[in-house]
């Protein structure tokens, strides 16, 4: 059976993993009948949102992992024990955390920097010539992590965030919720998922599309 790592984020979408997103990622491995296998960094989140108000929520402190294994319903590692060798392809949902916790894009734009450990297995899987497959915002740390590859990605049409890719080395290919690019000499694959929406059911085309397409490259 084909395993495929999954990078997650915490657990809600204001600071931590999109969990609809996660989940239909889960769902998509799963019935293309392969394995997911769960990681996440060991790290603090940088903040904790109530998500009815959407606002921070002083002095309150949450770790990424501990939340992320609400997601994974426990059954998730440290990042730091992933080994690519082990893994058939590996797939980042996003969420702002993938923006905040994963890399901090969301503060320094197309300055920020990537969590070494998110870093090193991204590239890991890159030279290895195995597939990775990025959603919604996490495209930013495959053009961080790639981009002197010249990759193709989309994060759908916004067009701030599109130039920060292209910024980066990667190139932007503008694409509706429900399709993919694919860098298919390079084995990248990524959708737009919430950064277009508009609900669950069009983000999941998109999800199922990217996971099919990232198994085929295995």
């Amino acid at each position: 059976m084909k395993k495929i790592g999954v990078i997650l984020a915490g657990c809600g979408y204001i600071d931590g993993a999109e969990i609809q997103e996660a989940v239909l990622t889960l769902l998509a491995i799963e019935k293309s009948g392969a394995e997911a296998v769960c990681f996440a960094p060991d790290i603090p989140q940088h903040h904790v949102v109530n998500h009815l108000t959407g606002q921070p929520v002083p002095g309150e402190s949450r770790n990424v992992l501990v939340e992320s294994a609400r997601i994974a319903r426990g059954n998730i590692s440290d990042l730091k024990k992933l080994d690519p060798a082990k893994l058939d392809a590996l797939v980042l949902p996003g969420g702002f955390g993938a923006a905040k916790n994963l890399c901090d894009y969301a503060f320094k734009g197309a300055g920020c920097n990537v969590n070494p450990d998110v870093a090193a297995a991204v590239r890991a899987f890159f030279d290895a010539g195995k597939p990775l497959g990025f959603m919604c915002i996490s495209p930013v740390i495959a053009a961080k992590v790639l981009g002197v590859e010249e990759i193709e990605l989309t994060i759908g049409d916004d067009q701030s965030t599109a130039d920060d890719i292209e910024s980066l080395g990667a190139r932007h290919v503008p694409c509706p919720v429900w399709n993919t690019v694919v860098a298919k000499h390079k084995k990248v694959v990524s959708t737009p998922a919430y950064m277009l929406g508009p609900g669950i059911a069009e983000v999941w085309k998109g999800i199922e599309k990217l996971v099919g397409e990232v198994l085929e490259s295995v």
